[in-house]
């Protein structure tokens, strides 16, 4: 079976003939779980994880879904918690550019979706006030991310400084959709940084094509391995050495050698990334993959809207499982082909 080659150019992805709008069933599926998201925001905009955890990420995330459902922070049936979530986030800036708090110690996964979020709002906004404000604050966070990169490119779950240099795959992979997204934006990002980040990513593969938890090591982890073939896709890498054999590792150890029912530590996080890696790819892969993971979070999903998780919080799940529903909508620009 040919899995996720093919390509018709040099960075450019298969034909996106086939793909299509959810249909009505997965249709009032995310109404509904986007409506039970909006009945756990609290009123000072935020939503939050388990134990009150995970601010700034879980409302950049809700947020994210909701965009992603077509409304912006102006219209559409969530413009107002929409709007709720931004003046929360940019309320978290710092005059150093960090979007979030030093006392969340994995304040990087919310400052990267906090750019994704915040960027695709500033290319819809109209006002020019608000549009400044947002260029302010997202041109000073990606400035930090610069500033919190490791001396090997990648980042940890702190600043390098406040880390001791530590750096971790997954909260690489979120700076560098954060960064992408701002670019797509208009926020000028250096091109430095995302080469650094690249060759951190490649450093990090090993030679079967799975991806480290750390470039110190750690061992190659399928989830992980995900979130880098969609962070180098993001970055334009589609077709080189390095992700052909992490295409190969995904097909073995994810889909469609495994069925997308199997039963994996860190499942949501590893198809949230993979979904869209298939998404991109399009084709006979896309229609297939689809159909199998919309089934199986329709059948999971609880009666009245939204999904449980016992580790992360109904929030997190329930946001990503309704971006991955939603991609074939393509309203956002970080995840389309």
């Amino acid at each position: 079976m040919v899995f996720l080659t093919a390509l018709t150019g040099p960075g450019r992805l298969a034909s996106t003939a086939g793909a299509a709008p959810p249909d009505q069933r997965t249709q009032a599926a995310i109404q509904q779980s986007l409506d039970y998201l909006v009945s756990l925001q609290k009123r000072q905009g935020y939503w939050e994880a388990n134990q009150g955890q995970y601010r700034v990420a879980m409302t950049a995330l809700a947020g994210t879904a909701m965009l992603a459902e077509g409304s912006t922070a102006t219209s559409g049936r969530y413009a107002k918690p929409i709007r709720l979530a931004v003046d929360y986030l940019l309320s978290m800036s710092r005059p150093n550019g960090l979007i979030g708090y030093r006392e969340d110690f994995h304040y990087t996964y919310g400052h990267g979706y906090s750019m994704v979020f915040l960027s695709q709002v500033y290319g819809e906004e109209e006002d020019e006030r608000r549009r400044e404000e947002l260029r302010g604050v997202l041109t000073k966070a990606v400035q930090f991310c610069a500033d919190a990169q490791t001396s090997r490119g990648g980042w940890g779950y702190v600043s390098a400084s406040e880390g001791n240099d530590f750096d971790e795959g997954s909260t690489c992979i979120t700076q560098v959709q954060g960064l992408r997204a701002c670019r797509n934006a208009g926020i000028p990002v250096s091109k430095e940084i995302i080469d650094r980040a690249k060759k951190y990513i490649e450093e990090c593969t090993t030679s079967e094509g799975g991806v480290q938890y750390s470039i110190r090591g750690g061992g190659a982890r399928a989830p992980i391995t995900a979130a880098a073939l969609a962070a180098m896709f993001n970055a334009g890498e589609y077709d080189t050495e390095v992700t052909k054999r992490m295409r190969e590792y995904c097909r073995q150890r994810i889909w469609p050698e495994r069925s997308v029912s199997a039963t994996d530590g860190f499942w949501h996080y590893m198809h949230f990334y993979f979904a869209q890696v298939v998404y991109r790819t399009g084709g006979d892969d896309w229609n297939r993959y689809r159909g199998e993971l919309h089934e199986k979070l329709l059948q999971e999903m609880q009666q009245g809207g939204g999904w449980s998780d016992q580790q992360v919080g109904p929030v997190y799940v329930t946001a990503v499982n309704c971006i991955m529903l939603q991609l074939d909508r393509g309203f956002l620009p970080i995840y389309q082909r």
